[in-house]
């Protein structure tokens, strides 16, 4: 079977620092990746050259056989990338910064269904509450109710999607990773925590 995400001889250079080279990789349908090295190996770096916002130094990134460059739109329609920081907008809603991440990432949502996913994240009640006042948790959980919004993205890039998670939520994120990687579909996240999934979940580590 051909991979749906592969890797050749990918490469990152920042300033006169090589961080990495030399890369390979490749992915099925229904994997999970999870990245992890030192602060500053370049794990961040490498999650966004994944989702094509960053090019290598060398080498490239393919997905289902092509250059995600020449993609474009046909493959932002199948991704999802969560950066590190919850990224919301303080004066707007739980709500209202949800629905507005889904109309950024292409993921046409209606309110009902937005108010559901926060519900799912354990946030039912607190939909309308500026995210100013949300604790670091929930301002994580804001951002991670996006995923259930987005279980037809083939692929779901993650950094450090755990942090600042209780027990609960993160047991419910492995859910919803455990239920992607069913779908077929791919997942890389990388996490500085031990991450509990089932010894049925595929999975896979690279050390940067």
């Amino acid at each position: 079977m051909n991979p749906v995400l592969e890797l050749r001889q990918v490469a990152c250079v920042r300033g006169l620092r090589t961080l990495f080279e030399g890369l390979d990789l490749s992915l099925q349908p229904g994997q999970l990746l999870r990245l992890q090295g030192a602060n500053g190996a370049g794990k961040t770096s490498l999650l966004r050259m994944l989702c094509g916002l960053l090019a290598p130094a060398q080498g490239e990134v393919l997905w289902r056989g092509r250059r995600i460059e020449t993609l474009r739109e046909e493959f932002s329609k199948e991704l999802v990338y969560l950066g590190h920081a919850a990224a919301l907008k303080d004066d707007l809603s739980a709500l209202e910064n949800l629905m507005t991440a889904c109309v950024l990432g292409g993921v046409g949502t209606r309110r009902a269904e937005a108010i559901d996913a926060l519900a799912a994240a354990g946030l039912g009640g607190r939909e309308r509450a500026p995210a100013r006042i949300l604790s670091q948790g929930q301002r994580k959980r804001v951002a991670l109710a996006r995923l259930v919004l987005s279980r037809g993205a083939a692929l779901w890039v993650l950094d450090e999607p755990f942090n600042a998670l209780d027990t609960a939520a993160s047991a419910w994120l492995i859910g919803l990773i455990t239920a992607q990687l069913g779908n077929g579909g791919i997942v890389v996240l990388t996490s500085h925590q031990s991450v509990p999934f089932d010894d049925s979940v595929p999975q896979a580590v690279l050390t940067l």
